[in-house]
């Protein structure tokens, strides 16, 4: 229903004429069954079988981090890590798109999504989200904190975001790099996204928000996933998009507090999102029951591939995009922690998919040794997460995250290294990557096995195994794990060529150490925690 002046919040007009946006039209956190009429009536999406909706992203169906650019102005010249992530772009450009985009949506249908990044409430962050599609504002509703009704009545967010998928810039007027751009301004509390229908950018751009406000309040910002056992301790896992964050932390035997975006401050961890966004290539309800029975109405499936028969969505078929997604609210998942706030955790795991086939799938790492790995954060960037990315391509992002961090990455790692020692937490290394060999030979890493090594890191079963110590990669390896075969702890093993599988092993010896060299205020006790050089 389109509500007119006279029926909606003068505080919310005033609001919105303030922002610049003079329309009629507006539709203000809609229900789920509106929005999807509403997506449905205008043929954004189609029902699937199981009741979700499904939706294609078109030319992007991954992150374009080439095109998201921060906002360079006083307040951000010292404070923002400027470089191949964090792109300057011109605060006089940035307001002249900005302008164009307001006379773009003047009289259109504008869906109004208004809410929370942030379960802590002494932390959270009133948001507004501006959508001129209804399927891109249900994807909000899901994804982030949502409000109460008495809330509702007196929010007034503090960082909006205009995202309009039917407006584009032109690059030689624009300064943008094509068409499509997200610019992040700090100073101004204003995200403007267009061209894009990647409903992803909306989400990791609030987050870069957050993990640039966070650490000024004392607050550590963390691209991880979080669960709590039966015992209320918690844990975190850090990871890049396909390393297995969602998929490992939906544990039938754990709550689950988030999939991706977390804080951590003194009163504990909160998850900075009210939903999960969870990859469903190749999901199968065996291995991922909790992912694939949240798929059913109120879910938004991002290019999965649907049966125009049948309307069943085909969860194998990669033709559209490798990264294929659901978004579904965190209650969708059984025993989740709502409100999700957990205690500090006592075991954090870091998760990288090696492509090279050369890192052993578990070891232990001293404190020192989690700030190496940390600040390397290296893994593979897999197929569909970003444009470009067809097959595993070995990376190294800082804080496992670096795309969304906007400060330092000495900033965060400063935060981790307290936040170790002050609740003697216990760090592991997991690899889910590939074993026998690198991609194209070898196989991925059985997810049962990782899940395994999961739970024996998080049941204190890794503290009563014998450890061997790795000289090449300076990492503990346990000898033996519960419910995992012993022959592929030792990832040399798993080799028919071990030859080739000391060359390839030096050879990402040697990239960690080159990475590494960049950080140069970094102690000797961090630096030779990592890689010994070949």
């Amino acid at each position: 229903m389109i509500l007119s002046k006279s029926s909606l919040n003068s505080r919310i007009i005033s609001q919105l004429n303030e922002f610049g946006i003079n329309t009629q039209k507006i539709h203000r956190n809609l229900s789920v069954e509106e929005l999807i009429k509403h997506s449905t009536e205008k043929n954004e999406g189609v029902l699937t079988s199981s009741g979700s909706l499904s939706v294609k992203t078109g030319k992007y169906t991954g992150r374009s981090p080439q095109d998201r650019y921060i906002i360079y102005d006083e307040e951000t010249h010292e404070t923002v890590d400027w470089g191949n992530v964090n792109h300057q772009f011109p605060s006089e450009k940035f307001n002249q798109i900005f302008e164009k985009m307001k006379k773009h949506a003047e009289g259109k249908d504008l869906y109004v999504f208004d809410g929370f990044v942030g379960a802590d409430r002494k932390n959270r962050l009133p948001i507004r989200v501006l959508n001129d599609h209804a399927w891109q504002s249900l994807f909000c509703r899901q994804l982030f904190v949502r409000l109460s009704a008495a809330e509702l009545d007196t929010h007034v967010p503090e960082f909006t975001v205009l995202c309009l998928n039917d407006f584009e810039a032109i690059p030689e007027i624009d300064g943008t790099r094509t068409n499509a751009f997200i610019l992040i301004n700090l100073s101004k509390r204003i995200v403007i996204i267009g061209a894009t229908n990647y409903a992803g950018e909306m989400k990791k751009s609030l987050f870069s928000v957050m993990n640039y406000l966070m650490p000024s309040r004392g607050v550590f910002p963390m691209h991880c996933s979080s669960n709590v056992g039966q015992d209320g301790s918690t844990a975190l896992f850090f990871g890049l998009s396909g390393t297995g964050k969602t998929s490992l932390s939906a544990d039938p035997e754990r709550m689950l507090i988030g999939d991706d975006e977390h804080g951590w401050s003194d009163d504990g961890i909160f998850n900075f999102e009210g939903g999960c966004y969870a990859k469903c290539i190749n999901l199968n309800q065996e291995s991922e029951p909790q992912i694939w029975n949240a798929i059913k109405s109120g879910t938004v499936l991002e290019n999965v591939v649907v049966n125009k028969e049948s309307l069943k969505p085909d969860f194998d078929d990669g033709s559209l995009t490798e990264n294929t997604r659901a978004a579904y609210p965190l209650d969708y998942i059984p025993g989740a922690i709502i409100p999700s706030v957990g205690e500090s955790p006592k075991v954090i795991i870091f998760l990288t998919a090696d492509a090279l086939g050369v890192l052993p799938p578990v070891s232990k790492l001293t404190k020192d040794g989690a700030m190496f790995h940390f600040m390397s954060g290296y893994t593979s960037k897999l197929a569909g997460t970003e444009r470009g990315i067809k097959e595993p391509k070995a990376t190294f992002s800082e804080c496992f995250g670096s795309p969304f961090m906007p400060r330092p990455a000495s900033v965060y790692a400063k935060m981790l290294g307290e936040k170790i020692s002050k609740h003697n937490a216990s760090v592991y290394l997991i690899n889910t990557g590939w074993s026998g060999g690198p991609y194209g030979v070898g196989k991925r890493i059985s997810i049962k096995y990782s899940r395994a090594m999961v739970t024996a890191a998080l049941t204190g079963a890794l503290d009563i195994v014998k450890f061997r110590h790795d000289d090449l990669f300076n990492l503990d390896v346990p000898l033996e794990c519960p419910n995992v075969p012993s022959d592929i702890l030792d990832p040399k093993n798993t080799w028919i060529d071990k030859d080739s599988y000391d060359l390839s092993a030096k050879k990402l010896a040697q990239m960690f150490v080159e990475n590494f060299s960049k950080f140069k205020n970094v102690t000797d006790n961090i630096r030779t925690a990592g890689p010994i050089t070949p």
